[in-house]
C-alpha cells in the first residue's frame, strides 16, 4: 500500500456519497428500494506521517448537502421509475429533511486492520460525530481500501435517531425502512500512482 500522508481536499471530483434506502410494509411491492447520490460535498483528511502517528491519528470531516440528493437507481417496484417519479421522490426528501437539509461528519478515531497484511492495512473503521438536524449522534463508518489510494466505507444511520419520520404512503401501507445504508468511494489524489 502506499504511504498516505498530508491533508487531501475531496469532493465530487474525487468521488462519490450513496444513500440506499429499503421499503417494507403490506404494499412493500409497490415501491422502489432506492439509490440516491448526494452531488455536493466537501470533505478534508489529515494524515499525519509515521512520527505524528500515522494513519491511527488521521482525522476526517465532512459537509454534505442533503439538498442536492439526487435518485439513481429504483430497484423493485410495481412499475420503473419515471422521471415524474424521481422528480417526486426528490420533492419528498427536501420535506422530509426540512430547513436542516446539510450533515456534517467529524472523526474522533481512527481504527486501522488488525490483520498484519499490507494489503489491509488501510482497512478498518472510522468513528465519529454525524450531526444532522441539529442532532449529534455516534457513527461508525466501515473502511476497505481495494485499490492503492482508493477508500469504500459503509454505514448505517436510523432516521428517527436524528428526529426524521420515515416516508409513508398508500395510508401506511407502503413505508421507507427507517434504516437508510449511506456508501463511499473516494480515490485520493496521487496516492498509488
Amino acid at each position: 500500500m502506499a504511504d498516505i500522508t498530508g491533508t487531501y481536499e475531496l469532493g465530487p471530483g474525487t468521488g462519490r456519497v450513496l444513500v440506499k434506502t429499503g421499503r417494507e410494509g403490506l404494499a412493500a411491492r409497490a415501491g422502489h428500494d432506492l439509490t440516491l447520490e448526494i452531488t455536493r460535498w466537501s470533505a478534508r483528511l489529515t494524515v499525519p506521517g509515521a512520527d505524528g502517528g500515522g494513519i491511527a491519528s488521521a482525522t476526517l470531516t465532512a459537509e454534505l448537502d442533503l439538498g442536492s440528493l439526487a435518485v439513481r437507481e429504483g430497484t423493485g417496484g410495481a412499475k420503473p421509475l419515471s422521471d415524474r417519479d424521481r422528480r417526486d421522490i426528490q420533492a419528498q426528501a427536501g420535506k422530509i429533511l426540512g430547513n436542516a437539509a446539510t450533515a456534517s461528519f467529524a472523526s474522533a478515531k481512527v481504527i486501522p486492520s488488525s490483520s498484519g497484511s499490507p494489503s489491509a492495512s488501510a482497512n478498518g473503521a472510522i468513528e465519529g460525530t454525524l450531526t444532522l438536524r441539529g442532532t449529534a449522534r455516534p457513527l461508525r463508518l466501515q473502511v476497505t481500501s481495494p485499490a492503492p489510494g482508493t477508500y469504500r466505507g459503509t454505514a448505517t444511520i436510523r432516521q428517527t435517531d436524528f428526529g426524521i419520520t420515515p416516508y409513508t404512503g398508500f395510508f401506511g401501507t407502503l413505508k421507507l425502512k427507517n434504516e437508510v445504508t449511506v456508501e463511499f468511494e473516494v480515490t485520493i489524489p496521487n496516492v498509488g500512482s
